[in-house]
């Protein structure tokens, strides 16, 4: 068995990461520190263009999807899909991420968790 990083230092070292590139990150939820699953609001200039989070891709591997509206339209659409999964997900961690690298920033840490 492998030890994994429990979910708040990955949030914890995404958050300094993304700092030292620049940019902006912040976390919208807190779930469980130790093995919350990560939900990415990837935003450019402040608005949210994509949810992002860990899903199984066909060869088995660990792989960013794309969650939640097609096309966000507005804030209540966001703040909707998230209470929902929520809901299913008390652990869930929210964070969002700001700037040009904000999907790199989250495929880096999702193929690491």
């Amino acid at each position: 068995m492998t030890a994994r990083l429990t979910s708040a230092l990955l949030v914890s070292a995404l958050v300094r990461r993304v700092f030292a590139a620049g940019e902006h990150a912040a976390i919208l939820n807190r779930g469980d520190a130790d093995a919350g699953a990560l939900l990415f609001l990837v935003a450019e200039k402040g608005r949210v263009v994509k949810m992002v989070e860990r899903g199984i891709g066909p060869a088995g591997i660990a792989q960013p999807v794309n969650v939640g509206p097609q096309r966000i339209e507005n804030l209540e659409e966001i703040n909707d899909y998230v209470a929902r999964r929520r809901l299913r997900d008390p652990d869930l961690w929210v964070i969002e991420l700001d700037g040009a690298n904000a999907e790199r920033f989250a495929a880096e840490t999702i193929l690491t968790h």
